[in-house]
């Protein structure tokens, strides 16, 4: 189930706040809800969300610095 939100953080990690905000939320809401934890362990969940979610908002991130990386260094066209 982890998994879950780290491909969260993957497809959202563009707007990378708002991502882990709404993972820290989401995650909680979608134990609670199937009866997985109780109320009471609401808030070491969220903590595990965000960071599941940051996680995958890292690699998201990483990999858009490298194609901007790589963009920069190709060499202009030369129009003839």
């Amino acid at each position: 189930m982890i998994p879950t939100m780290i491909l969260f953080g993957l497809v959202f990690g563009r707007w990378w706040k708002l991502a882990i905000a709404t993972g820290a939320v989401l995650w909680p809401a979608i134990l609670v809800f199937t009866g997985v934890i109780d109320v009471a362990d609401v808030l070491g969940v969220a903590a595990l969300g965000a960071l599941n979610t940051a996680a995958g908002v890292a690699v998201h991130q990483a990999a858009l610095w490298l194609v901007r990386a790589i963009r920069r260094d190709r060499p202009a066209p030369v129009s003839s």
